[in-house]
């Protein structure tokens, strides 16, 4: 059996990386591209890398789709399920992954939201900005996937 994303209403859609280092921008993006729509219980976020603060706004939705740039996904993108943990090494600052913001979710608000990490595929991260066209065939795709699983006509599967 498939792990099925919830789509209940409040959904955040928190897309992160740096636009200027190419193809690392395509989860703002996306955030971004899925900000413009809308879409009634949808809240996005773009930002340049996860903090621990974003841990509150998780928690206050029933469901996350964290969207980032991938190095190794297969084109266009990848689905997975994000499972809390507080199994954290902090190297530095941008070391924050997505299991750890449902992790401190569950320690500080009782609460771990239904959670998948789609992973864009991309393919130039050197510092310059602008996706490149294969990058960005493969956000379209991805958009499009994720506005139907937002409307509730595609499921979101692990």
């Amino acid at each position: 059996m498939q792990a099925v994303l919830a789509i209940e209403a409040p959904v955040l859609v928190l897309g992160y990386g740096n636009p200027g280092r190419q193809d690392d921008g395509l989860g703002c993006t996306a955030a971004e591209a899925i900000a413009d729509l809308g879409l009634a219980g949808v809240r996005t976020s773009a930002k340049y890398q996860l903090a621990i603060d974003d841990a509150l706004d998780v928690s206050e939705c029933a469901a996350v789709i964290f969207v980032d740039a991938s190095r190794t996904a297969v084109a266009p993108f990848s689905v997975q399920p994000v499972e809390a943990s507080l199994e954290q090494m902090f190297f530095a600052s941008h070391d924050v992954r997505p299991e750890f913001i449902l992790g401190l979710c569950r320690r500080l608000y009782g609460c771990s939201p239904d959670a998948r990490l789609i992973g864009i595929r991309g393919y130039a991260f050197d510092f310059d900005e602008g996706l490149t066209d294969p990058a960005r065939a493969n956000l379209k795709t991805a958009l499009a996937y994720i506005r139907g699983v937002l409307s509730g006509r595609n499921a979101c599967a692990s």
